[in-house]
């Protein structure tokens, strides 16, 4: 994923100085670093894959002398890299590579979506704990909160199943971990993993043992937490 998208960035294909104003601070760079960067790419797409620092200044409210030092710093910042190149015939040349920015601006992309994930998960499951508790009507025991953490872990299930299994043990009348754990193996055993299938799984177990259960155990409460949220 990472090589592909520093590709698109190279070719191109993404705006790249909209990603550069949201992240540059984030990668330490200021302000005048920012616009050096900005006019090197301008050039280098223009076709000039080196230009001098009295072209880059003279775009710039900088001095020659200052352009120098800045480039100086984005080299030791890793953000750009000179290149010796030979032409095809025989010349050598150098030009700038502005390779190692695309590739520290996709990692701080990667970073930041990972951290968003973790977050979501976080309050997921934070989520998760608070509607169990509120169906149970107690704060969960030691095991039990250890049992919800294996679910997710160990057995990888997605917060929101977990809520589904939940109801299904709340329709059956039988709120218990013990349960649940069961409906969670008996999904995952038939490949359920959304919500629609994980409620069209349910309604046909129940139609199949309606005859057999007095027609109570299989209304659900009025009072479960999750039933509008799952009937929405």
């Amino acid at each position: 994923m990472k090589t592909n998208l520093i590709s698109w960035l190279q070719e191109g294909n993404i705006t790249v100085p909209a990603v550069l104003f949201t992240e540059y601070r984030n990668m330490n760079l200021n302000e005048y670093e920012l616009v050096l960067l900005l006019n090197i790419i301008t050039f280098i797409e223009k076709g000039n894959d080196f230009p001098t620092p009295e072209e880059l200044s003279s775009r710039m409210t900088i001095t020659v002398s200052e352009c120098n030092e800045m480039l100086r710093r984005l080299i030791q910042k890793g953000l750009i890299d000179i290149m010796d190149e030979t032409s095809s015939e025989g010349i050598m040349f150098e030009k700038y590579s502005v390779a190692p920015l695309w590739e520290r601006l996709v990692d701080q992309f990667l970073m930041k979506n990972k951290m968003t994930q973790a977050v979501t998960k976080k309050t997921d499951e934070t989520d998760l704990y608070s509607c169990f508790e509120k169906e149970f009507g107690r704060p969960l025991s030691p095991f039990e909160c250890e049992s919800l953490a294996m679910w997710m872990d160990d057995d990888h299930h997605d917060p929101m199943i977990i809520k589904a299994a939940l109801r299904e043990a709340v329709m059956s009348g039988k709120l218990n971990f013990r349960y649940i754990d069961r409906i969670l193996f008996e999904w995952k055993k038939n490949g359920i993993k959304t919500i629609e299938q994980a409620k069209n799984h349910g309604r046909k177990f129940r139609q199949k043992q309606t005859p057999n259960r007095p027609v109570q155990d299989s209304q659900p409460s009025t009072s479960s937490v999750l039933y509008n949220w799952l009937e929405q």
